[in-house]
């Protein structure tokens, strides 16, 4: 039975949900936690009409071991959270990560830490998104600003993840999922990906053979070809090795198979950069109050830019690097205490100014607030 797609007035968890749907998702565990709650609960309604299942688990641990099972099968698979629940299911987005199992992990970020304050927005899951769990492993993280474009990225979160066989992160926060704005998702048609498959002989069929920065073909399990999956270093046959050459070709190549293709993979917006002298770099709900902010500064004649990282995982280094020439001071206002500031820092390296607006209170940053400080430097 298709979901009916309509204009109509949307949460973002609901876009989310929509998103995840249209892009072929058909099994989601989770255990509920705000804010994401109403994502568990519109996929245990939707995911039976569409041939899907869900399942409430014990806890989040389980959820994400459930969800890397599914896709084992050759099921896209999902689950949804908030920062406690993330948390605890680091440990098998590692697993996922160097076992190469395509699946998305939605957290809708809220004020920490611990339980903090379980209904008010927050961003502070940026550095634990990149490195939450433990040794060098591949993320791929990407954060909507706006109903609409969590139902955009929820689908790309899922081509990415088929496409690089890797798990993939959408960092939302309180508001965006949260908030309900008109969409007609006719208008957002997005090209479905899925993981590729292997064409050779059953008996020749190597489940991690793959050049340095490539991906291997993916068999489902129970589809006849041989797979072994181990949470240890492995070879291309999937066996667990201690060869020094073998351990180090994985993990580079499960590093280079994202940073060798950055151009597909990293998204951004800027808005009035061209000639801008300070630059205000903002994700996901304070994007929205730093376009206002932007906006009015120009009306009084600052020459303001907003850059708009919707990808934060890899960061967008290289578009940041050149704009940190140009501009003067780059404001990063944020909810948490500069997190993405210390990454701005970094990249800016000294060739202009780079300071915080940092809120813990669980409110969103206002455009006034991001306005006062345009003026101020």
């Amino acid at each position: 039975m298709a979901v009916e797609r309509s204009a109509r007035l949307m949460q973002g968890n609901e876009a989310c949900v929509e998103g995840a749907i249209a892009a072929g998702c058909r099994f989601y565990a989770g255990y509920p936690i705000t804010p994401s709650t109403e994502i568990a609960e519109l996929m245990a309604a939707t995911l039976p009409r569409v041939g899907g299942r869900f399942i409430q688990m014990e806890d989040e641990i389980a959820s994400m071991a459930a969800v890397i099972g599914a896709s084992l099968t050759g099921t896209k698979a999902m689950t949804a959270t908030s920062g406690p629940g993330f948390s605890l299911k680091q440990e098998n987005i590692g697993y996922a990560s160097l076992t190469e199992v395509p699946c998305v992990i939605v957290n809708v970020q809220r004020s920490g830490p611990s339980t903090g304050l379980p209904t008010s927005p927050a961003q502070g899951d940026v550095m634990q998104s990149r490195w939450g769990t433990h040794g060098d492993h591949p993320i791929i993280v990407v954060s909507p600003s706006s109903v609409s474009e969590t139902y955009r990225l929820t689908i790309q979160a899922f081509n990415l993840s088929e496409k690089y066989r890797n798990p993939v992160i959408l960092l939302m926060d309180e508001v965006v999922g949260h908030m309900r704005e008109r969409v007609d998702l006719h208008k957002l048609d997005t090209p479905i990906i899925d993981r590729v498959k292997p064409t050779c002989l059953r008996e020749d069929y190597l489940p991690y053979d793959a050049p340095m920065n490539g991906v291997a073909p993916m068999a489902d399990f129970g589809s006849g070809y041989r797979s072994h999956v181990t949470g240890l270093i492995h070879s291309k046959k999937g066996f667990p090795t201690s060869k020094a050459e073998e351990v180090d070709f994985l993990i580079r190549r499960l590093h280079n198979k994202i940073s060798q293709n950055l151009d597909e993979i990293l998204k951004y917006e800027e808005y009035m950069t061209d000639d801008a002298e300070i630059l205000v770099l903002a994700f996901g709900s304070v994007a929205r109050s730093a376009y206002n902010a932007v906006k009015t500064a120009r009306q009084n004649g600052v020459k303001a830019g907003l850059f708009r990282p919707i990808t934060i995982w890899p960061f967008p280094e290289t578009a940041v690097a050149k704009l940190a020439e140009k501009v003067r001071h780059i404001i990063v206002p944020e909810m948490n205490l500069g997190q993405l500031r210390l990454e701005v820092e970094r990249v800016a390296c000294s060739r202009c100014q780079v300071s915080g607006i940092n809120s813990i209170v669980g409110e969103l940053i206002a455009p006034d607030h991001i306005l006062r400080r345009i003026m101020e430097v």
